[in-house]
């Protein structure tokens, strides 16, 4: 088993990734540089934050184009496991692997802050250590964080049980107040059809570790881990 972290110029959470999974977990891990096309036998990708390419254009408009992701649309196609994070997030949806786009936050402002996450769903490789409803706690760092689809692609979602994250308070509810960004239904992380491919905007990698504040994200590393049959105690 061997995690691939991808780097692109301008990537500010891929060492905090790639520490995660080699350092906290104890995975074997490598990094994917974005010119190149060779997965390097990986069997699970992770599309980590950042600002990729300066987010010119719009977040994750140019990293799409990247050489490196010619190869994980393929590989996720073929049902290999990927998860984006934040930026990640943001292109996976330009890429088309996931439904949707993230826009510029309601409140026109950066948003840096800890927040609680209501587990929608345990039927993924990325959650299924995880209970239905859990609350979990993980930082966010985004801009253009609003999650916004049309209708039908939000009905699909919704009826196939496909939104893996909502924001909420401490006790689950998920009321208008507890919006971190202004995203459809609190939505903050969705799985595409194949539930191989997860996309989210709060930082698992900055919350696997007590002494950030909370190790709740670990828990996404490890599902995947063990869905590829490795040990996830640490």
């Amino acid at each position: 088993m061997k995690f691939g972290v991808l780097v692109f110029p301008g990537s500010n959470c891929d060492h905090d990734t790639y520490n995660v999974l080699e350092q906290v977990a104890g995975y074997p891990v490598t990094f994917l540089w974005h010119a190149s096309t060779d997965l390097e036998g990986c069997d699970a990708i992770l599309v980590p934050g950042g600002f990729s390419y300066g987010d010119y254009l719009r977040t994750g408009a140019i990293a799409k184009f990247a050489p490196i992701m010619q190869s994980v649309k393929k590989f996720a196609a073929d049902g290999g496991l990927v998860m984006g994070i934040c930026n990640g997030f943001q292109i996976l949806c330009e890429a088309g692997l996931l439904p949707g786009a993230l826009m510029r936050n309601a409140s026109q402002r950066y948003l840096c802050k800890q927040l609680y996450l209501r587990t929608e769903t345990n039927d993924s490789p990325f959650t299924h250590g995880i209970y239905k409803g859990q609350i979990l706690r993980m930082p966010v760092g985004h801009m253009d964080g609003n999650y916004f689809c049309d209708a039908e692609t939000l009905a699909r979602l919704n009826d196939e049980d496909r939104v893996a994250f909502r924001y909420a308070s401490a006790e689950g509810s998920t009321e208008a107040i507890h919006n971190a960004n202004g995203s459809l239904e609190n939505i903050a992380g969705i799985l595409n059809e194949g539930r191989n491919v997860l996309g989210l905007m709060p930082h698992p990698d900055r919350s696997s570790e007590s002494l950030l504040g909370s190790a709740d994200g670990l828990q996404l590393f490890q599902s995947m881990a063990q869905t590829l049959g490795a040990d996830v105690s640490v």
